[in-house]
């Protein structure tokens, strides 16, 4: 009788080991990784990057799918019933942490319905005006912005996302009353405020950076906590006039809930490796951005204090979905 137990660890140490098997075939078809937010921005461009190189180490189509509106969700709702496979993964960003608060209504929610994956990459973003605007500097802003209460306008990629949220923090910590204009993406909102229809926009400096040096546009700050090595010139909206300001925007993926753990790690391996490669880290600075590199236990954990944070920030502006 004393070889039961044995052939129940040898059933048990087969069975640990069927899992991990499954994930080492992974991906045996195409896996596509939706991104919630128009073409052309931040979460667009980086998830395309990071789906070239996966394919290549992991000898699988990644394939990017534009799903935006809503300031996100119609296209993360759409991952959340998606089959929790690994074929179908979010590329998502503080909008999401932010939505947590400002959207409570929405038809999912982030901790319960997803499953961590791995960040990609933060930024610094630039507040933006448009020449015609009288201000030469952030005071002037400031001053401006004191003198016609609700008078200037700002506009965002839509309500709960990093600019939008910039934007009610700037306000809040600079005592202006500025009006949000949300846009269904970043492109839209970007495209009026070189066109003068909105006065300001705070924009990640990786997408307007280009825009600034043209001359379609007047930074008068960027929004970490030292100067971008791409716009040196620029200086940081603490050392302009607002001390203490400081707001990023970061990317990661997430995939839906139930979503196997070995191909969770399989997937957090391999962007990892990829987004420390030393030509990923030289383009990314040449754009002003830094690669982000955390386990799944680690964004775990970064989530739920961004959540928390940016509840803060939304409870002390009055920022409101909209």
């Amino acid at each position: 009788m004393s070889f039961l137990p044995k052939l129940g660890l040898v059933a048990t140490t087969l069975a640990g080991l069927m899992l991990p098997a499954g994930a080492q075939d992974y991906p045996t078809k195409p896996v596509r990784i939706v991104v919630p937010f128009a073409a052309g921005g931040p979460a667009d461009v980086f998830a395309r990057q990071l789906a070239q190189y996966l394919s290549e180490s992991l000898k699988q189509s990644f394939v990017v799918e534009d799903q935006p509106g809503a300031g996100s969700i119609i296209g993360t709702n759409a991952v959340a019933h998606a089959a929790p496979d690994g074929y179908t993964l979010l590329a998502m960003s503080n909008t999401h942490t932010t939505n947590e608060s400002l959207v409570p209504t929405k038809p999912f929610a982030l901790m319960r319905d997803f499953v961590p994956v791995s960040p990609i990459n933060y930024s610094d973003l630039v507040m933006v005006v448009h020449p015609s605007v009288a201000a030469k500097d952030l005071k002037e802003f400031i001053a401006l912005a004191k003198s016609k209460p609700g008078g200037l306008n700002y506009a965002s990629s839509g309500t709960g996302t990093p600019y939008h949220m910039a934007g009610e923090l700037f306000k809040s910590m600079s005592g202006t009353d500025i009006q949000h204009v949300p846009y269904r993406g970043s492109s839209g909102a970007r495209n009026d405020v070189i066109g003068g229809q909105v006065q300001m926009m705070f924009d990640a400096i990786t997408t307007m950076a280009s825009n600034v040096q043209a001359g379609q546009v007047r930074a008068l700050g960027t929004t970490g906590d030292k100067r971008s090595t791409v716009l040196p010139d620029v200086p940081t909206i603490a050392e302009a006039g607002v001390p203490g300001y400081e707001s990023t925007i970061w990317l990661g993926i997430m995939a839906p809930a139930g979503t196997p753990k070995p191909i969770v790690e399989k997937l957090n391996a391999a962007i990892n490796k990829t987004i420390n490669r030393p030509e990923i880290i030289a383009a990314w600075d040449r754009q002003g951005a830094t690669p982000m590199t955390m386990t799944p236990s680690e964004l775990d954990v970064f989530l739920r204090k961004d959540i928390e944070k940016w509840a803060e920030v939304a409870k002390f502006s009055g920022a409101t979905a909209h």
